[in-house]
């Protein structure tokens, strides 16, 4: 049986940058970004990426491609006799499986809050009371298991269709509504009142800050920020890496897939921290609470209130 590859440049640029993105991008980048410094903590992570974030997507690029297997087999078949590169492999699955298990959790969590938003279960809610929800789906199992299980399948039925018709045809459509989605919704929260100090808080570089938390804490958040937003580490772009051909150059499509994942990033934080200051709600507060789920519960309010303004539905959450 012929391997399937992917229809054009775009769509696999699309699809392993979608791998890259994800809560690192949405939720973790704007929290450090704002915390240790604004800009100067973003110049000493766009040094991070070129340096180290870069050379190793390269590398799980070419290991794929070589190989033109998945991280399972990589290994198996580039490595020198006698040597043991093929146990990399449990590391990379483990991964990967680890992964997969949060993600989908996640996704059931959305797919809950979607189902909610469309039957007006928001309408009316202060932001305790978009709490109380959250609070109640964690005590209930059996609806986030529902909702996994949901998903889960979802995406087996993505695999199914095959790289072409499921996998690419289905990720470029979601790339695209999400990088509009976002490009509205930091255009409308830019547009909130008190959102200049939202903006000086997260982009204005504040070297003050850097020296407050120290220098070395900086440059390991920010090292730390360029393998955990990429994917590193774990094969997951190996996978990818193996469906490029040998006419494409492997450092082209690793800058792409860069700066898609640094531009959702920044957005991100162009939509969070305005809201954030316009509504009154403490970014340092909102971002550090030690406690998982009331910093969900403080974000899904936050965008529940960004949505309501949109006016295209007074009762808009996620």
């Amino acid at each position: 049986m012929e391997r399937e590859s992917f229809s054009s440049r775009l769509g696999f640029i699309l699809i392993s940058a979608g791998c890259a993105i994800g809560l690192g991008n949405v939720w973790r980048f704007p929290f450090i970004t704002g915390l240790y410094g604004g800009a100067s903590f973003v110049l000493i992570y766009l040094c991070f990426l070129l340096l180290l974030g870069l050379p190793i997507m390269v590398a799980e690029f070419a290991v794929g491609r070589a190989s033109v297997r998945s991280a399972a087999k990589s290994f198996d078949v580039l490595e020198p006799a006698g040597t043991k590169w093929h146990l990399y492999k449990y590391g990379a699955i483990a991964g990967n499986v680890l992964l997969m298990m949060f993600y989908t959790t996640v996704s059931g969590w959305m797919l809950y809050y979607f189902y909610k938003m469309a039957v007006g279960g928001f309408v009316g809610l202060d932001a305790k009371g978009v709490g109380n929800v959250f609070g109640s789906l964690l005590s209930d199992p059996v609806t986030m298991a529902g909702n996994m299980i949901i998903i889960v399948l979802s995406c087996f039925g993505v695999c199914y269709l095959g790289v072409k018709a499921g996998v690419e045809r289905i990720t470029k459509n979601m790339m695209a509504c999400l990088l509009l989605l976002m490009l509205i919704l930091a255009v409308n929260s830019i547009t909130l009142p008190n959102s200049a100090a939202g903006l000086k808080y997260y982009l204005y570089p504040d070297f003050n800050r850097v020296l407050e938390h120290g220098i070395r804490e900086v440059v390991f958040a920010a090292m730390g920020q360029a393998f955990f937003t990429l994917s590193l580490g774990i094969g997951a772009l190996a996978i990818f890496g193996s469906y490029i051909g040998k006419e494409q150059r492997l450092t082209g499509e690793a800058m792409w897939i860069m700066a898609l994942d640094t531009f959702v990033a920044i957005v991100s934080g162009l939509i969070i921290f305005p809201a954030c200051f316009s509504f009154g709600i403490n970014p340092v507060h909102a971002f550090r609470s030690h406690v998982y789920s009331n910093r969900c519960i403080r974000k899904h309010y936050l965008l529940h209130l960004r949505f309501n303004r949109l006016g295209a539905q007074k009762n808009y959450s996620l």
